[in-house]
């Protein structure tokens, strides 16, 4: 093997240049337009969309709804007493759908304004991305307490630069949303778990006055949890709270 690879290795040093000049396609071209925008081969982009999908997770979770969904939802698995059920593959399921359905009125700007129009060249990629920007930004602002904005604005330095919220960049805007969502997320859980916290509370002070005390409540509780959920129609109340917190309905 060794033999091999130094036999190989020795071809390649010792070839002629001529095999290493052949024409090959250009890793980078970059085309000015007349407006003075510029464009790059579509090998260059190719590579930059891979890198992009990359991040795509990161930009699912942090820059749509899936945060406070999937929140609310381990929040609410925790407040009935279950561990395991619904399992977080389940969770997660669940909390990407509900993400497609409630940002589906900006996915589908983003593919009017921006998507079709470049895949039918008639804008370059950078102009779509900037219309693409434009549904995502209003749909986190919507969501974005000013407070929060204020504070990345403080942290970042730009006191000032600024007349209007919608003037804001990006790399403010997404931090500052992100912690409006965890702020909302984190009440949305609190309300939920008042009325199971009341019943446990509740069974524990029947199974003391009882004279049960080696007697778990948790496990005594679990079932009047889950069945209390299943009479008001727990699923449909949350998914509809959730929804209607975005704005939907």
């Amino acid at each position: 093997m060794i033999r091999f690879l130094l036999i190989l290795l020795s071809a390649i040093l010792l070839a002629p240049t001529d095999v290493f000049a052949a024409p090959g396609v250009d890793a980078l071209t970059v085309t000015t337009n007349p407006d003075g925008t510029q464009d790059y081969t579509m090998t260059l982009q190719v590579l930059a969309i891979m890198t992009a999908l990359s991040l795509l997770p990161a930009f699912v979770m942090m820059m749509t709804s899936f945060t406070r969904i999937i929140i609310v939802l381990s929040i609410l698995r925790q407040a009935i007493g279950l561990q395991q059920s619904p399992s977080n593959q389940i969770l997660i399921g669940v909390s990407l759908f509900l993400s497609m359905f409630i940002m589906a009125p900006v996915f589908e700007q983003i593919n009017e304004n921006a998507l079709q129009p470049y895949l039918n060249e008639e804008m370059t990629s950078i102009e779509a991305y900037e219309q693409a920007k434009i549904p995502m930004r209003a749909f986190m602002l919507s969501q974005t307490r000013v407070k929060d904005l204020e504070t990345f604005v403080q942290l970042g330095d730009m006191v000032g630069e600024f007349d209007d919220p919608s003037e804001v960049p990006m790399n403010v805007l997404i931090p500052a949303f992100v912690t409006s969502e965890l702020k909302t997320a984190f009440q949305i859980g609190f309300m939920l778990f008042i009325p199971f916290l009341i019943l446990d509370l509740v069974v524990a002070s029947i199974l003391m006055a009882m004279g049960m005390m080696m007697l778990s409540p948790m496990i005594v509780s679990l079932p009047f949890k889950l069945m209390l959920f299943v009479l008001v129609d727990g699923w449909n109340l949350i998914f509809g709270t959730l929804a209607t917190s975005f704005g939907l309905g």
